[in-house]
């Protein structure tokens, strides 16, 4: 058994200069737009390979196993998922129901503002609470670039909205994960985070008009923002505090495009926005295309659907999140998994990584076991009811299985880069070097509730899941914070919470982004746009933390 190393140099700076190297590298390769995603991703897995072995003395053999069983966690989930909603989508568009899906959106208001309001936000968080890893990006991103948003919008502002839900993304599976490793109750948890992130609820919707329509813009359709936000942030606090931390997305996402809608009816801006584009540069502009159907001529609606034709239209995505919501219960889980599951235990891996203190309070084996439940899959839902869709959408069984092949090839750089991102992140978790960037923000005395915070979102930038950082830092934050006199559960959940800010610039999202919006070798520019509301935003809910760990009004929220 190997043990991780947390400081090879005897240095903590330089040891910290170290582990940053392949994270550093991989983030300016892409943000550089010089080098294509997927090449970045396995040059940077290279160097997470050099690192570990080469600086933080992780034999070669283990450092190999982990990536390899990085990339079939790459693959499985987050690449499964991607794969059969791009499916899903390309099956719509080639019957031209996406293009009267569109129509129906349109209809019920053609301000662009508010339909990035409507499905960037409300029904983004709808899929990130049922399915999450990727589920809300793919689908808001390819709804908004087939309403006519500008590559560039429909994916950095699909990533922008894909925040305030996360913590309680997959049924609630990020605030299970940190349950697990703190042993703290999963409701207390909740409750903590549903304290920090109903304010950004409330800042996001009208961060994401800004971004887009500018100051001003967002000030003449400040009622509709207020309506979707505070519908949004009220129930996420009310279910987080008082019900369940599982189903918090799901009510609240609800209740939140039911208001919406609603308000539209009785309610419209003076001025309508109708540009597709971002109101700053928008270099994408210039390439916006309409979604092309796979079979020539295949596309044809008529200008103006009819009633039944909308409901038509619909019914793909109401198929899907009706399986993708049971599909994510505990119930069909313990249901199926006894079943149909295959666990392995990687060889050579498997409890062969020791972590030790300061990262855990006693010495822990970290197991290895690739859980291959195939059936409980979010993809195997997906894919599950885009058959079904597909059926009902008049598809034979044989241009189903032709174009599903044809979706692999479309997307066959996509899931290299994301197979390659996960076995960066599965590696640097096994050799430490991801332990040793978190000891660096652990050194910050005072500040730590803020730094603290900032934590969780290094963790979600670096593995591209709050679940994950909250597996990988949750034994930390509750140690530290102990040592420091500060709340554990606060901490704990400050690390959820700052985590989802990170959502929007971890590789994987922003492949899933390029990928949803078909704008594909721009995963660069997308970054570029995020990443500084992604460091401000992450920065907010640090201030947020250091309140409540301070501030006597805002320490009642903690204590009670």
């Amino acid at each position: 058994m190997w043990s991780q190393v947390y400081n090879p140099f005897g240095n903590a700076t330089l040891s910290t200069i170290a582990a940053a190297i392949p994270v550093v590298l991989l983030l300016a390769m892409i943000a550089s737009g010089k080098v294509k995603a997927h090449i970045a991703a396995v040059i940077a897995l290279l160097a997470a390979i050099a690192v570990s072995v080469f600086l933080f003395t992780m034999p070669a053999g283990l450092a190999t196993r982990a990536a390899l069983f990085g990339v079939a966690t790459g693959m499985f989930p987050i690449g499964w998922i991607i794969l059969n909603v791009i499916f899903l989508y390309r099956l719509t568009v080639e019957r031209g129901w996406f293009a009267t899906l569109q129509q129906s959106v349109g209809d019920l208001t053609t301000d662009r503002r508010l339909q990035l309001l409507l499905v960037a936000f409300s029904f983004g968080a709808f899929f990130e609470g049922a399915g999450g890893f990727g589920t809300p990006v793919a689908v808001t991103g390819a709804i908004l670039i087939g309403l006519g948003f500008s590559p560039l919008a429909a994916s950095g502002l699909s990533l922008i909205a894909n925040t305030a839900p996360v913590a309680y993304g997959a049924l609630g599976a990020p605030i299970q994960g940190l349950a697990s490793v703190t042993g703290f109750d999963p409701y207390v948890l909740g409750a903590m985070v549903g304290r920090q992130l109903p304010f950004f609820s409330v800042i996001v919707p009208f961060w994401l008009i800004w971004v887009f329509a500018g100051f001003r813009g967002m000030i003449q359709v400040w009622p509709a923002i207020l309506v979707c936000a505070v519908s949004f942030a009220i129930p996420q606090f009310l279910i987080s505090n008082y019900i369940n931390p599982w189903i918090v997305d799901i009510g609240a996402s609800l209740i939140s495009m039911a208001c919406l809608v609603g308000f539209m009816r009785i309610w419209r801006p003076r001025e309508v926005w109708t540009s597709p584009a971002l109101r700053t540069h928008d270099i994408s502009a210039s390439t916006m295309t309409r979604p092309a159907p796979l079979s020539a001529g295949t596309a044809n609606v008529t200008p103006k659907a009819s009633r039944n034709e909308v409901i038509r239209a619909w019914v793909p995505w109401i198929i899907l999140s009706v399986i993708v919501a049971i599909w994510g219960t505990g119930w069909f889980k313990a249901l199926v998994n006894p079943i149909f599951t295959w666990n392995y235990p990687v060889p050579g891996l498997h409890n062969m990584v020791q972590k030790v203190a300061p990262i855990v309070a006693n010495p822990t084996a970290e197991p290895a076991v690739f859980a291959f439940t195939y059936m409980s899959y979010t993809g195997t839902g997906v894919l599950i009811a885009a058959i079904i869709a597909g059926f009902v959408m008049g598809f034979s069984p044989l241009r189903l299985v032709t174009a599903w092949f044809e979706t692999i090839w479309v997307l066959r750089y996509s899931l290299i880069t994301i197979a390659a991102m996960l076995a960066i992140g599965t590696l640097t978790r096994f050799s430490g070097v991801d332990a040793t960037l978190g000891l660096a923000f652990a050194g910050t005395g005072i500040l730590y509730p803020f730094f603290g915070t900032l934590l969780g979102w290094l963790g979600v930038a670096l593995t591209g899941s709050d679940t994950a950082s909250n597996v990988l830092f949750g034994g930390l934050q509750k140690i530290t914070s102990e040592q420091l006199g500060l709340s554990p559960i606060l901490m704990a959940a400050a690390n959820s919470s700052g985590g989802v800010m990170g959502k929007m610039i971890d590789a994987q999202s922003i492949v899933v982004a390029s990928t949803a919006t078909n704008w594909f070798g721009h995963e660069g520019s997308i970054l570029r746009f995020v990443f500084w509301h992604s460091i401000v935003l992450a920065c907010l809910v640090g201030g947020l933390v250091m309140l409540q760990a301070y501030v006597s009004p805002f320490t009642n929220m903690v204590l009670h």
